[in-house]
């Protein structure tokens, strides 16, 4: 494999593992927050000791996140600097935004949250718990910010440094091999480059797969208790924050996915041709649901439902979707390939701008499949909820349903990777798009040894992680709460602080 091939395969597989924590911690994080909210409006000391149980929980996956998170920004250094150098400007704003207000809030009030439980009163405790949340949802939005600029990039300009003079290169500027090493994108307006066309969206769609895959994680351990009948109240009701939490975020992130793909309708048309391997321009174009594409013969074959996806990208089932044989346009490909004249250069050329579409277009119907299953699960779970059959584990079905939850946490992990691989492989050939190519955005003196060597390390130390994390969190899922933790006992400073009521919900 080239030096270019071996590089995104070691920077894929690093955020790849690393993006099964950060979603984890944020929606534990918000599950703390409502857990202890609910006891200090309650006085219910059981969700005082589920918020205990949980925290332990959060600080697993919060630590294995940060170890896993490091690794990422030495990379840009090594395999990308050339990347690093254009878009240092752009990153360096943002990834000090992200030190400065999310990660030293964070990890400031993170001390109290795990250890102050005895230490300092419920109202600063549950202070602390709800500045973690909200520290890990701020960091959330500076790493998509920046990713997010390179789908859609805005508030910038194109600066050249020759012998230490500076020109401002005109917008639409196309960069050429002369370029390269000379040239970065500098800020000129911070709001519209954090605000740029797709951050909102994408932040919104990344934070409810967080909530989901926190929600979830809560679902399957409560879930494991109920039906081998141990810790019984304190499972009932962590199944119950859970499940509401659940069903909440996951129908957010229907409103949020549609949010979303609406602009990559706008901002990226190749990718959305991609995602549904719709090769040629047609009106009532159709959504697929299963199936495969053929790049030899450009069509697709799969199970179908006609007009759908004209509907839900203009809201018109007769409007036409742009197919990939006319994407990008003849006007794209000539000012970056003067040389091309006729029509069979201009096809020629115009794919080595598509991504990998088979890759694409099966990620994005597994993130698509898998939300659809998790949508399913919590209806079926907030009806038998409804109906009084969530904890009777004496009827088959309801003992098989929880052998569903148990596995649900798997969901929104498979919805989130196969969301970052749409996203990121959708993008290719672009590393920031329509501006720089992944192939030009390579460090010059990396060799394919080296990434092969450093790849095996991190193969080798993620998977010690990752055995680590599982052997941990198996041990705690199987001690549960301790027992004092299912007791009604709290700490006496904290007794006069709280409301008498001490009714179970």
């Amino acid at each position: 494999m080239t030096v270019e091939i071996l590089a995104r395969v070691q920077f894929a597989f690093t955020i790849m593992f690393h993006y099964i924590y950060p979603p984890l911690s944020i929606g534990l994080g918000m599950i703390l927050v409502i857990m202890e909210g609910i006891w200090l409006k309650t006085g219910n000391p059981l969700y005082h000791n589920m918020a205990r149980f949980w925290t332990r929980i959060f600080a697993l996956t919060f630590s294995i996140g940060v170890a896993t998170g490091i690794v990422m920004e030495f990379e840009f250094g090594t395999n990308w600097a050339s990347y690093s150098r254009f878009v240092g400007d752009i990153f360096g704003s943002v990834l000090a935004s992200e030190g400065l207000f999310a990660f030293f809030l964070e990890s400031g009030f993170l001390a109290l949250l795990l250890f102050g439980w005895d230490r300092v009163g419920p109202r600063l405790h549950f202070f602390s718990t709800c500045m973690v949340a909200l520290g890990s949802h701020f960091s959330a939005l500076w790493i998509v910010v920046a990713n997010s600029w390179m789908q859609t990039p805005a508030g910038f300009h194109l600066e050249k440094t020759v012998h230490g003079v500076s020109t401002i290169l005109p917008p639409g500027h196309v960069l050429t091999a002369d370029d390269f090493g000379t040239v970065r994108a500098v800020v000129d307006n911070f709001w519209a480059m954090v605000l740029n066309p797709s951050s909102i969206d994408r932040l919104c769609h990344t934070l409810m797969g967080a909530w989901m895959a926190g929600a979830f994680l809560v679902v399957s351990i409560s879930a494991f208790y109920v039906l081998r009948s141990v810790h019984t109240d304190f499972a009932r009701a962590s199944l119950k924050v859970g499940l509401a939490f659940a069903t909440v975020a996951t129908c957010l992130q229907m409103i949020c996915a549609d949010a979303t793909a609406r602009g990559v309708v706008v901002n990226q048309p190749i990718k959305l041709a991609a995602m549904e391997g719709v090769f040629h321009t047609q009106a009532y174009a159709p959504m697929n649901v299963v199936g495969w594409v053929d790049m030899k013969t450009e069509t697709d074959h799969a199970i179908a439902v006609p007009g759908m996806l004209s509907f839900l990208c203009y809201h018109d089932f007769s409007k036409p979707v742009t197919g990939l044989t006319d994407l990008p346009s003849d006007a794209f490909l000539q000012l970056r390939h003067p040389e091309a004249t006729t029509p069979e250069q201009l096809t020629t050329l115009r794919r080595t701008y598509w991504p990998t579409v088979p890759l694409v277009f099966q990620a994005y119907h597994l993130m698509i499949a898998v939300g659809s299953a998790l949508f399913g699960i919590v209806i079926v779970g907030c009806f038998f909820w409804w109906k009084g059959w969530l904890f009777n584990t004496d009827w088959w079905v309801s003992r098989w349903f929880l052998v569903v939850l148990i596995f649900s946490v798997l969901g929104p992990q498979i919805c989130n990777e196969a969301g970052w691989m749409t996203a990121e492989s959708g993008r290719q050939p672009w590393i920031v798009y329509n501006l720089l190519k992944t192939s030009d955005a390579m460090s010059r003196v990396v060799t394919a040894e080296e990434i092969v060597f450093s790849l095996i390390l991190f193969a080798f130390v993620y998977t010690l992680l990752f055995l680590v994390f599982i052997y941990l969190l198996t041990r705690k899922i199987q001690h549960g709460p301790d027992a004092t933790e299912q007791s009604e006992e709290m700490p006496k400073s904290w007794q006069a602080l709280i409301p008498v009521d001490k009714s179970r919900t």
